[in-house]
């Protein structure tokens, strides 16, 4: 068994906690709308993956270290890393929520903080100084927004966990806040790095990968960042005093989002349908799954923030596109690792 499992460590795609983030996201999503059953049922299973994906990450450390290291100082690669953070964050909100874990979850907080720091400026520090540097149609895709991602997951647990702080409770807040504003800045600076790819960039059909729906996911998670923060507004007064500007911010964080959901589906008919690309199993289209999940729970929240009372139609109905989408990529991963234990075990 343990000759199995370095096998699947040894070319572990390193944003591979995708999963983590899209199947946390959408449990959270369905707690909210009530579907407590299909929620409980997705947090057993982020339980056992979140687990066996730090096995399979420890291991590859532990024996293929060379490897995880050009990964991570990789343009294309380096960026999944983020996913171990916002994995854990998600994960982590997912307790709070769903299992009403707080005590478990606040480990898990300060595990990926130091996780932020180690991955954020070891991998921008070395696709700063490389010589040779890939150009801008190679080097950037949509997984760079999951920065963003992390950056923004680290506000929202960190805010969710804030009612059971009591000492130091401003200064937790005052920090989430922060990392609110810094996922902004960094998704305002790498999208339009990613705008200028899409427009004024030869731009093959084979280029348009599933991290591209990040584009999304990030303003998505910068909208949950947004709307956590204004629901916990009571809780400290520098956040009571900014909420009109924070409803302001988040809203516009919203209609981003939104505004990229069906130029996205367009190129992917257009990838899929124009141009015939077989659809197939790959770790990327859990960077697909989650934004859609994280559009339904992030909608859901802003529609309380800012008390506006029709916006819970979209989730009504989102939610649905996401399940969907998530049980099709789950079993086409079942199917892909089923493959893998036949070829191994000989069976």
């Amino acid at each position: 068994m343990l000759s199995f499992l370095k096998k699947l460590a040894e070319n572990l795609f390193p944003g591979y906690f995708a999963f983590i983030m899209a199947t946390g996201a959408l449990s959270i999503g369905s707690f909210l709308l009530e579907m407590v059953w299909i929620s409980k049922t997705l947090l057993y299973i982020n339980t056992g993956a979140y687990v066996v994906l730090w096995i399979l990450t420890l291991l590859r450390v532990i024996y293929y270290f060379p490897k995880f290291k050009a990964d991570m100082m990789s343009h294309t690669l380096g960026p999944g890393f983020f996913t171990l953070v916002a994995g854990t964050n998600v994960f982590g909100s997912q307790l709070v929520v769903v299992a009403g874990l707080s005590s478990v979850a606040i480990y898990l907080w300060i595990f990926a903080i130091v996780l932020w720091v180690v991955i954020m400026y070891n991998f921008f520090t070395a696709v700063t100084i490389r010589k040779n540097k890939p150009s801008i149609a190679k080097g950037i895709n949509g997984a760079w927004l999951i920065a963003t991602v992390a950056t923004q997951s680290l506000s929202i647990l960190g805010t969710l966990l804030s009612p059971s702080i009591e000492d130091g409770r401003d200064i937790l807040l005052f920090f989430t806040l922060c990392m609110y504003f810094l996922g902004c800045m960094l998704y305002l600076n790498i999208i339009t790095l990613i705008f200028y790819r899409f427009t004024f960039v030869d731009f093959r059909y084979d280029s348009l990968s599933p991290p591209y729906w990040i584009n999304m996911g990030a303003v998505a998670i910068t909208t949950l960042a947004g709307s956590t923060l204004i629901l916990h507004a009571n809780e400290w007064a520098l956040l009571d005093e900014i909420t009109p500007f924070l409803k302001g911010f988040t809203l516009f964080f919203w209609i981003t989002g939104t505004w990229w959901i069906p130029l996205l589906f367009i190129l992917m008919i257009w990838k899929h349908f124009y141009h015939r690309d077989p659809l197939k199993y790959d770790p990327q289209y859990w960077g697909m799954v989650f934004p859609l999940s994280m559009y339904t729970t992030s909608t859901f929240q802003l529609s309380q923030a800012i008390e506006v009372s029709f916006l819970t139609v979209i989730p009504g109905f989102f939610v649905y596109i996401a399940i969907s989408a998530w049980i099709i990529v789950f079993a086409g991963m079942l199917h892909r690792l089923y493959g893998r234990m036949r070829t191994h075990f000989s069976w």
